[in-house]
Parts: structure tokens; sequence; C-alpha cells
């Protein structure tokens, strides 16, 4: 039987109960050839250093992989890492070896099956990684309830997850749990299906359909409403590309609803503005960073290449002066004088610019 859920639009959808998933991950899906689109799939080849990280995965685990982009951010090393939905861990041991042995990674998920495959492997990455002991844990849990895991409050440096929050019937309780585990300054970093608009309610109840990471999909507003209600302000879009629907029955019942795969980083960062403002501020990348000593890609529309001053917003600007990103940047002065909406003065702007001559000020 499906449950009910309420969505942003107010109107009540019915939605496959989380056994369904757990069935189609756990049952149905044997490896990535049992896949009916490219949702799950990371089409993009890795950088060099991710690339030898992915060689020293477990064969099974690599095989039982059903991610849709790549959530591994930069300067993990030393870091405690959330992973939100890590199936059979094949993100988990890459960011083990990321954070490496004085950092941890703990990943939580609700299908036994892909549990039981993450944790038969992790003495062999131990012994692959040459770590005195192991640096991972995975829990069983259902990341709708993460109060019910024991994970404490503000515990972690990085969440991250990878085309699993859409399979949540209650993504508001994701986010606003995410937002609760973050240490001040944390990051929310993962990748996920979006829509251009909202998934019609007779859908929803299709198991293939949510279970391939469609249905279940958020359109992209509702999504930075619910991130917004969590306290993440100021969402950033790292990379996105589309999906394709390839299996003709599925592709007939989607019609002309468009799915993306979008990576998104956002900052546990309560003093952010809603718009992005001109302090007159500026970031210099020192080129420190591990594995980026030429530039260091920040959101789809930035990089920072080292040794250039950058113009930045005020909260870009936050968003490296309070994260694990600080010690790779020199920093201009806090805020002083705000000049307006960064970037084009008149873009965003609500009011006819035209000077009346003549007039000053009203009453």
């Amino acid at each position: 039987m499906p449950s009910k859920h309420i969505g942003l639009d107010g109107r009540r959808r019915e939605i496959p109960v989380h056994t369904e998933v757990q069935n189609y991950y756990g049952e149905v899906l044997q490896s990535t050839d049992d896949l009916k689109t490219s949702a799950c799939c990371t089409a993009d080849a890795p950088p060099e250093h991710l690339r030898a990280a992915l060689a020293r995965v477990h064969d099974e685990v690599i095989t039982r992989y059903y991610g849709c982009g790549l959530v591994l951010p930069e300067a993990l090393e030393g870091a405690s890492v959330l992973d939100l939905g890590c199936g059979a861990g094949r993100d988990v041991y890459t960011l083990a070896q990321l954070v490496g042995a004085d950092g941890f990674v703990v990943g939580v998920d609700m299908t036994p099956e892909q549990l039981d495959v993450a944790r038969r492997h992790e003495t062999w990455h131990v012994e692959e990684f040459g770590y005195p002991t192991s640096n991972v844990k995975f829990i069983d849990g259902n990341i709708e309830r993460l109060e019910k895991t024991g994970l404490a409050d503000e515990q972690f440096d990085v969440i991250v997850s990878n085309c699993v929050i859409n399979l949540a019937t209650d993504k508001q309780a994701v986010l606003n749990e995410a937002w609760r585990l973050l240490k001040p300054g944390g990051e929310l970093y993962f990748a996920d299906i979006y829509t251009d608009r909202r998934v019609p309610i007779e859908l929803t109840t299709d198991p293939v359909l949510y279970g391939e990471c469609l249905s279940g999909a958020l359109y992209w507003n509702d999504f930075l409403d619910h991130a917004g209600c969590a306290g993440f302000t100021d969402s950033r879009l790292v990379t996105d590309k589309p999906v394709s629907v390839d299996d003709p029955e599925l592709a007939q019942k989607v019609g002309d609803i468009r799915f993306f795969s979008a990576t998104y980083r956002l900052f546990k960062l309560p003093e952010l503005e809603s718009g992005r403002e001109d302090y007159g501020q500026s970031a210099t990348y020192r080129g420190t960073a591990p594995h980026h000593p030429e530039a260091l890609p920040f959101d789809k529309q930035l990089t920072f290449e080292a040794g250039v001053s950058t113009p930045v917003c005020g909260n870009t600007w936050q968003m490296l002066a309070g994260s694990r990103l600080a010690e790779f940047f020199a920093l201009s002065a806090e805020p002083l004088m705000h000049s307006g909406s960064f970037g084009d003065s008149t873009k965003g702007l609500l009011f006819d610019s035209e000077v009346v001559s003549g007039q000053t000020g009203c009453c």
C-alpha cells in the first residue's frame, strides 16, 4: 500500500512506502546494467586523483553503485563525513581515502542487502588502504528519521548524498536533519535528480519510476524552498546535465517532463543573505588545496584561479571565510559598505531607473 504525503503545493500525493524502495534496490537491481534510465549513472569522467581512489574500491561494491553524480568535494583531509543513502558503500570507501586515517566516514542506508555488501568488504578496504583501523561505519537507518540513528548534533564537517534524497517521501525532514547534524560552517554537498515541473500525483505510485529516481524527483523551485526552510540560504549549483529516459514505456509515462541530474552545495551559515550583495570584497585562491594547484572550482559560475584576486559577493565571502575552505584563501576585509546587488548593478532591479527631472523625495 502506498503512503500519503502533502507536497509544497498543498496537494496530497500517494507515494510508495519505503519497503518498495528497499525491494527495488535490494532485489530488483543487482547491478547498474539493470537500470532503465540514465538517472542513476555518472557519465562524466572523474579527475585523476578520484579515478585512482575509485580503483581501490572492491569490485562488488562498484557493481552495486547507483549514484547520479560525483559527491566528492575538495579539502576533506581529516574531516568527518556522513553519506546519506550510502548503498553498498562506493562513495563511503572513496571518501575514506580522501579524509585519510585521521578522518571518519559514516554511511546510512535502509536497504539490508546493500549494507551487507558494504560491511562484507570493510576489512578488505582497511588492508587495501593500509590504515591501522577502519575509518568507516555503516548504520541501518532511514534518512528521513536520522534522529533515531543516535547521530549527535553538529557532528559532521560535510554531508554527502548521491541520488537518494529524491527517494525520500519527506524531503524536508532530510534537509532539516542535515542542518542539525552539520557543524557551523559545515557543508551539504549532494547530487540528485530534479524536474522542470511538478510530477503528477499518478506517477508517484509507479514503483519503477520511483525506483529509477524519476517520479520522486523535486521540481527545482520546490527544492530551493525546502532548502531555505531548513536554514540553507543561497544554494549553489555546481554541475547539471539532462537525464535521458530511454525505455519507451517509461518515456511515454513521463511525457514532457524534463529531468536533470544536478549537484548542489549548501553551507550551514545562518548569516547568509537571501540575495547576492556587493560589499567590494574579494578572495584570492592560494593554490594550496590538494589536487588543485592551478584553480579551484566553487560552483557552476565561479572557479578561482590561483593567485588571482577575484571579486565575490558577500555570501560567497562568508562561505569561504566560515567553512573548511578558509585556509586556502586570502580574503579581503569584512563588509564595510553595501554597493547594491553583486555583478550588473541593474540586474534584479525592481524599479524604473530613469531619473525624473525636478523630483527629489516624497512628502
